[in-house]
């Protein structure tokens, strides 16, 4: 076998991105239902803690209600993450046949491409998530009451018809592509410059293994929740309304009534979310890999 055959990527399934993101959802979502419920709150509202709002959830409903909307969760790994998962490290694959590793700058723009297929792909399951999580802090005459991701997207359809599956798109595709290019892409450049270079003033070198994903992964996650942040809660917004306001109309009147600081409410429990939640998802990413090989030797 020639270098070049040796330096090609193997070819894993589509789907098992997919699998690795909805593995890590079961272990984060109760910080996603804080961060969702924290960027649905408006100014009428004390921004409450992370803390406070899974305290208050698990003190009034029990320890399962910090699982509410898990169903919508995986609907959304199962769709967003599979196709931006599976298209990134199809699209890296195909820059890498000729045995050469491909540049940063195509990474990034293969990320972002394949974001933006996720977010469209995931976009039904995304509305579903932010009404089951954010439901019972409305007044009871405005909840969903989704019992679950199945029955809520059948809610959905008839309630709004097929137009209502492309609530919020615009914004949640723009978010998808910003979330795939500073987390997936950022991941991959941060492995990389760790793997060349080594640590300023300690002088430590990383090697590919669990540490180096572990740091890469807690600083791709960083990069993602913070660049992603002002969409993530605009797209919030326009998902939990029953409203037909613009993104242009929310961003507006957050600002007037909130001022610049809205575009981070939710940072913290959206951080200690994605960070946990990038690491788990690549590492068992990198597993499901090794076992898929194992299984099905190329």
């Amino acid at each position: 076998m020639d270098l070049e055959e040796r330096n090609k990527m193997p070819n894993y399934p589509f789907w098992l991105g997919g699998v690795a993101a909805s593995m890590a959802a079961c272990f984060t979502h109760p910080l996603d239902l804080a961060k969702v419920r924290m960027q649905s709150l408006g100014s009428t509202v004390p921004s409450p803690s992370m803390l406070k709002i899974l305290h208050h959830s698990i003190s009034n409903h029990g320890l399962c209600s910090v699982y509410t909307g898990l169903s919508a969760s995986l609907m959304r790994q199962m769709t967003y993450s599979l196709v931006r998962l599976g298209s990134y490290e199809e699209m890296k694959r195909l820059m890498s046949e000729d045995g050469r590793s491909p540049s940063a700058g195509k990474l990034l723009l293969a990320a972002g491409v394949a974001g933006g297929l996720g977010g469209i792909a995931g976009n039904p399951a995304d509305i579903l998530l932010v009404r089951m999580t954010s439901d019972s802090i409305r007044p009871p005459e405005k909840r969903y009451n989704y019992r679950n991701a199945i029955t809520g997207l059948v809610s959905l359809v008839k309630e709004d018809g097929q137009k209502g599956l492309s609530r919020g798109l615009g914004t949640n595709t723009i978010r998808a592509v910003l979330m795939n290019t500073s987390q997936v892409g950022s991941y991959d450049f941060f492995k990389t410059t760790l793997l060349q270079y080594p640590i300023p003033l300690v002088n430590y070198q990383f090697h590919d293994g669990f540490f180096l994903h572990v740091v890469a992964s807690l600083a791709a996650g960083t990069c993602g929740t913070t660049v992603c942040s002002p969409a993530d809660v605009i797209r919030t917004r326009i998902m939990g309304s029953s409203g037909k306001a613009s993104p242009i109309e929310v961003l507006v009147r957050s600002l007037r009534e909130e001022g610049p600081a809205f575009m981070f409410k939710g940072w913290t429990p959206a951080w200690m979310r994605l960070g946990p939640n990038t690491v788990l998802m690549f590492v068992f990413f990198e597993q499901l890999k090794r076992g898929w090989s194992s299984l099905v030797p190329s």
